[in-house]
């Protein structure tokens, strides 16, 4: 195994433990896309847990270590259109502010663009 550097994730282990890691996310995330949308609605756990993955693999990405795997932009973007659907249709029954929804809403889309961007930048996609 090679070692690059005197920094925590600067060699060939801390990839691939990175790489599974972002494998274990991706994996959760597509689960639970392709599962029942109910779960997905925005007071269940992968309603909130899908966004959070995805957060953590832009936080991970941002770093530029290697090891770091995100999925391919058309993914996201399928993933996205599919979480805001389920989202839309959902989050009126919760009885959210109008202020809460909006700023709610923009946060997701953000996160969703954030990593199809960070994956763009990666030269793939």
């Amino acid at each position: 195994m090679g070692t690059w550097g005197p920094g925590n994730f600067d060699d060939d282990t801390a990839a691939d433990h990175l790489s599974r890691l972002t494998d274990q996310l991706v994996t959760e995330v597509a689960e639970a896309m392709s599962g029942d949308p109910v779960r997905l609605e925005p007071d269940e756990y992968w309603g909130v847990a899908v966004p959070a993955n995805l957060e953590l693999l832009a936080v991970l990405a941002r770093t530029n270590h290697v090891g770091v795997l995100l999925p391919e932009v058309a993914t996201i973007e399928t993933w996205k259109i599919t979480f805001m659907k389920i989202w839309e249709s959902a989050i009126d029954g919760l009885g959210p502010s109008t202020a809460f929804k909006e700023a709610r809403r923009s946060v997701l889309v953000r996160t969703f663009d954030d990593l199809a961007e960070l994956r763009r930048a990666d030269g793939a996609g």
